[in-house]
């Protein structure tokens, strides 16, 4: 047998036992948070048409996508986002309905990544997605949606950290500049560059007052202060507004109570280029990746034929239970099964108490016991698989509770 047969590929792993029931009990728990805000599942296919993912429609570069061909020879991808699809299928089957929708999802999605970056091809995410919705409450909803889910699997230290992509467009449109121009200063500051960036738009044929408000994104993050600072760099009205809608954004998070969970970082500029108002990222210890992202997309599902305004996240459930790991966050899994254990002779009774505890919703393995293996070797066996209780059935079709940690 080939070793390869045992290992998998570059950049996918096997999830199994206590990681297994740990994942799925989060997923859980957000599941619930995420039906509690009124969402309606969807179930989407893994793989699509390349063009439901293309740049056209702002998800990830097409060399970062898993390709293949049908046989009719059109060219599909597997998921790199979920964003795309929901919008497609909400375009499909909701074209005639105004008033908001809520959808929820989970699943694989497939990054061709580069494998030195350590992360993963295949992950799990979790959202949602408020369609129909163009106010401010719903950026707000969905923030403090976002922070309930953080709170449902164990976090107490968390940021929040919100931006609003408008900020830069109108300081964009502002300076009169050319879209290579505008993607070249958002390189700068999606990388955090801003000694570069500072050199580059030095070198630009532009106001003064235009360059110290580009550069000035080094400093707008922190708390509702940076609003303010932010509001004092810029004249045009695009980026005004931007931040007046952070500003009632947060007026309403407050109203939930999570204010202590949100900061702003006007630098934040989504790679995505679907987003179009609001964005945001939810960080804690223990990853140096965000956990959460997610943001405003008004003009997504116009690519599929319907005028939606739209505001959605994804929790990135790998990334999430790394850093409940690393922050020893417990969360209470009950993984513990019954084992009954019986000779071929008390098969009947054997059935019979199994029927009975798992009616109590109880979860019974029913195991024939083989010559081949002693009372020990199947107490030793319970130890290593997480088995509450070996009941053992008598002769006479009673049964008794072996001490596992006996023999």
């Amino acid at each position: 047998m080939s070793k390869n047969l045992l290992h998998t590929p570059e950049g996918v792993r096997d999830v199994y036992d206590t990681e297994c029931a740990r994942k799925r009990y989060a997923m859980e728990r957000i599941k619930d948070v995420l039906h509690s805000f009124g969402c309606r599942d969807i179930e989407t296919p893994s793989f699509e048409y390349f063009d439901i993912f293309n740049m056209d429609t702002g998800s990830a570069p097409s060399n970062e996508m898993y390709k293949f061909f049908d046989r009719e020879n059109n060219t599909l991808v597997l998921r790199p986002d979920f964003t795309p699809s929901v919008a497609r299928c909400a375009a499909k089957y909701y074209a005639e309905e105004q008033l908001p929708l809520r959808l929820t999802y989970e699943g694989s999605a497939f990054i061709n990544a580069h494998q030195h970056q350590g992360k993963l091809s295949e992950f799990t995410q979790i959202g949602a997605e408020f369609i129909n919705d163009d106010s401010s409450a719903a950026d707000a909803e969905i923030v403090a949606c976002v922070t309930e889910c953080m709170l449902a699997v164990g976090l107490k230290e968390f940021q929040i950290e919100l931006s609003n992509v408008d900020f830069f467009r109108g300081l964009i449109d502002e300076a009169g500049l050319d879209e290579e121009t505008a993607e070249r200063i958002r390189e700068f500051i999606h990388a955090k560059n801003f000694y570069g960036l500072s050199a580059y738009v030095d070198k630009l044929d532009i106001s003064e007052d235009i360059k110290r408000a580009i550069t000035g994104f080094e400093g707008l993050f922190g708390g509702v202060e940076t609003l303010d600072k932010a509001a004092v760099l810029v004249k045009n009205g695009t980026s005004l507004e931007a931040v007046e809608r952070l500003r009632r954004v947060y007026a309403a998070i407050e109203a939930y109570g999570y204010g202590d969970y949100v900061s702003f970082d006007l630098s934040m500029i989504n790679r995505y280029n679907y987003y179009t108002g609001i964005v945001f990222r939810a960080y804690t210890y223990g990853t140096g990746d965000a956990v959460v992202k997610g943001g405003r997309y008004n003009h997504l599902l116009a690519k599929f034929g319907k005028e939606a305004p739209s505001v959605g996240f994804s929790v990135y459930v790998d990334d999430l239970m790394n850093a409940l790991t690393r922050n020893r966050i417990e969360l209470d899994v009950d993984i513990l099964n019954e084992l009954i254990l019986y000779e071929r002779e008390q098969q009947a009774e054997a059935i019979k108490l199994a029927t009975d505890l798992r009616s109590e919703g109880r979860r019974v393995e029913l195991v024939r016991k083989s010559a081949r293996f002693s009372i020990d070797d199947y107490r030793e066996y319970a130890s290593r698989m997480h088995i509450r209780n070996i009941y053992k059935i008598r002769e006479d079709g009673s049964h008794e509770i072996l001490d596992i940690c006996a023999g």
